[in-house]
């Protein structure tokens, strides 16, 4: 079956990272995978929360969010609503998870970065495109740090690996990578691969959304989540240089 916009199978949407996108954070970075943007900002700020004060270790965290209409009908706004979605939350603490993965804690000294992922447009995507996007704007956050001497350790040490996420699904019988978002609501089988630049697992998030799927149905989708890890983190790699 044809895929909406024409890609094989295998094949990522265009991806660009635009780094200093926005003036005022340590880090910021526009993320696009295709029709999907994110905006990603690393913040610093002195100091840890109060339940890690004294341990000497850094924190990293996330917060996520969508503009109204980054969709095709407008939502209302959480913080109007005076309630945070359960999605949000499940994406925020995702995406912290991911990036942790990648810091030395302990080299940041008792500072914390806070990574603000915030969908401009969404086309399917949106929490593996600031995942992808969040790690750039973390690294050139660590980077300021560095600059100040206020890091324990090379940037390069303290980034120890990269990290990048992407989708994989199965429509209509066929693995497919990188799912658009009318790919994403008519998968049988849709999945979160989170990957290091080594091809090493952080995170894998995968439900069979119209039944049961094989063994050999989930490796099939491992191995393309892996393979578009990998392109994702030369992508990182030269945006970075």
């Amino acid at each position: 079956m044809a895929r909406p916009d024409g890609r094989q199978p295998d094949q990522l949407r265009p991806v660009t990272l635009t780094r200093g996108w926005s003036t005022h954070p340590e880090g910021s970075v526009l993320v696009e995978f295709g029709a999907t943007r994110v905006l990603c900002t690393a913040s610093v700020t002195e100091g840890v929360p109060r339940w890690r004060k004294g341990s000497g270790l850094g924190w990293v965290t996330a917060e996520y969010a969508m503009l109204p209409r980054a969709t095709n009908t407008r939502s209302d706004r959480e913080s109007v609503k005076g309630k945070i979605g359960g999605r949000t939350h499940e994406i925020s603490r995702l995406i912290g998870r991911s990036l942790r993965a990648c810091v030395d804690l302990k080299a940041l000294g008792e500072n914390s970065i806070v990574l603000d992922c915030d969908v401009l447009q969404a086309d399917g995507g949106t929490r593996t495109a600031a995942i992808t996007g969040a790690y750039v704007a973390l690294h050139d956050a660590v980077t300021w740090l560095a600059e100040r001497k206020a890091l324990t350790g090379k940037v390069e040490k303290v980034m120890h690996r990269s990290v990048a996420a992407v989708s994989v699904g199965i429509i209509e019988g066929e693995p497919r990578l990188d799912l658009c978002y009318a790919e994403d609501v008519t998968a049988e089988v849709d999945m979160n691969v989170v990957c290091t630049g080594t091809g090493d697992f952080v995170e894998v998030q995968g439900t069979g959304e119209a039944g049961v799927f094989a063994r050999e149905q989930l490796d099939a989708l491992l191995d393309l989540g892996v393979m578009g890890c990998l392109e994702l983190a030369d992508a990182q790699r030269k945006a970075l240089s």
